[in-house]
């Protein structure tokens, strides 16, 4: 059974992209036409995202959205069904999707996804001419309140699925702004929008949604916790039925070093010898010592969520065992000075990019032998499947989806020959230090190293089984 499905997200590769929500929202589409599921993606008019299209029609007017007339743009890219919300007066503006240029939130988010919510639920009760999807499927805070803006309709709607991307971003907001909302005062409850005194779009998203999805099976069953619950574990407990946890996939034919173009050299599972030259050009791009020893990576947000803190303490150790650092990278100021301040004390051993750079993160990915994902909590993670991907061997901590995806080289495992990568517990400086040296002790093995990134490798990260555990899900809603 075929079935249209309207993605609401506030990002979406390669339109606009800060983090792995826009992978998420930008692959997830194209996984599913397997599936005979059509998707359209909704998303904001950010400058960027209007530069990238060609001249196209307004699809949907909306005379006043928050403030301003709003349009809603129909085009395809690269595959994408696009629905792209033109409203310069939220949208138009300078700095990323989220913050201005200073770094800064925009003070008016709580209008700006609002709208995007409220869009996307007049195009799920039928605003465009001769389309209505089954499923309405909203990612993050961003665009929780599409379910909420549907369950105060009185006409038949279509079934809504939430997915938390990361439960630690809620999008709280000031009660003050509620009458703003355009909802009815019923939504002002413990079973609406109202949390704690504030606005909460997640909260409310979570309340209303037919059903609700996160980012792998193991952050699911962590998210029941008040430890990782993040003030949400007694609502998600309490819809415990309606929560599934399907880990993420990534684009494979984006992240393909048998094909990727921005790489040095081209290689394979079954050929890893031209992956030297990828290691070579590395320690060329950051000014590391060539030397016999391996390069670890770290390919992230900067932040004391990824446990980069951690490693920017671990830096001199890290070095005194052989073992070579590339970091790129931006978050917090003073975990970005501490990598800036240990690539000082090591010119050659430590390279640090600080910013975002897709391409570079290609070349990493291809270049580096190891890559440091120390996460405190990790929802799913992509990183570690593009080092999957790659044979860039990811050394995680065992929490949420970086559990799901890799397999630690334990003796059992090894012995086995399904080992994937090395996993540590608890999250600490000591557990990481040694987990590194674990590392390090492989690699100096040679074949029982290569043989692994070979493994690596050939693990299915892709989007096929996941997005068809997705189209089973929605299939499900529409028999209720």
């Amino acid at each position: 059974m075929s079935l249209d499905v309207l993605s609401v997200a506030s990002e979406a590769f390669p339109l606009i992209k800060t983090g792995g929500l826009a992978d998420v929202a930008g692959a997830l589409p194209l996984a599913l036409k397997a599936q005979d599921i059509r998707t359209r993606t909704l998303l904001p008019g950010y400058p960027s995202v209007l530069a990238a299209l060609d001249p196209t029609h307004a699809a949907l007017r909306i005379p006043d959205l928050f403030g301003g007339p709003a349009y809603v743009l129909a085009v395809e890219v690269n595959g994408l069904d696009l629905l792209v919300l033109d409203a310069p007066h939220l949208f138009d503006r300078p700095g990323g999707p989220y913050q201005m240029p200073g770094g800064y939130d925009h003070p008016d988010n709580w209008a700006r996804f609002a709208a995007l919510s409220r869009a996307g639920a007049e195009i799920a009760m039928g605003a465009l001419d001769g389309w209505r999807p089954a499923i309405v499927h909203a990612h993050d805070w961003q665009a929780a309140l599409t379910p909420v803006y549907l369950a105060v309709t009185n006409a038949p709607r279509p079934r809504t699925v939430v997915t938390i991307h990361n439960l630690a971003f809620q999008g709280n907001f000031s009660s003050s702004i509620f009458p703003a909302l355009g909802l009815p005062p019923t939504a002002w409850s413990i079973e609406g929008v109202e949390y704690y005194g504030n606005v909460g779009y997640l909260k409310g998203g979570l309340h209303a949604a037919d059903a609700i999805t996160t980012v792998s099976p193991t952050y699911a069953r962590e998210i029941l916790t008040p430890a990782g619950g993040m003030g949400l574990e007694g609502l998600l407990a309490g819809r415990a039925s309606q929560l599934h946890g399907i880990v993420n996939g990534i684009d494979v034919d984006v992240w393909n070093p048998a094909t990727d173009a921005v790489i040095a050299e081209r290689y394979s599972a079954q050929d890893l010898k031209p992956r030297r030259h990828d290691k070579s050009a590395l320690e060329g791009e950051f000014g590391l010592r060539r030397e016999a020893g391996p390069i670890f990576a770290v390919v992230s947000r900067l932040t004391w969520q990824k446990g980069l803190d951690l490693v920017a303490a671990a830096c001199d150790e890290i070095v005194a065992s052989g073992i070579r650092l590339v970091v790129v990278g931006s978050g917090d100021p003073e975990i970005e000075d501490a990598f800036r301040a240990a690539h000082n004390r090591h010119p050659d051993r430590i390279g640090v990019r600080i910013g975002y750079d897709e391409v570079l993160s290609h070349r990493v990915q291809a270049g580096a032998d190891a890559l440091i994902i120390p996460s405190r909590f990790e929802p799913c993670g992509l990183t570690q499947l593009y080092g999957l991907r790659y044979g860039c061997i990811p050394i995680v901590s065992r929490v949420g989806g970086l559990a799901d995806t890799v397999i630690d080289a334990n003796f059992a495992a090894s012995t086995a020959g399904v080992a994937t990568g090395i996993i540590f517990s608890p999250v600490d400086e000591e557990n990481l230090i040694a987990a590194l040296k674990r590392a390090k002790g492989l690699y100096d093995e040679g074949a029982p190293w290569q043989k692994m990134q070979a493994r690596a490798m050939n693990t299915d990260v892709s989007w096929s089984a996941s997005a068809a555990l997705y189209a089973d899900l929605y299939r499900e809603l529409t028999k209720e």
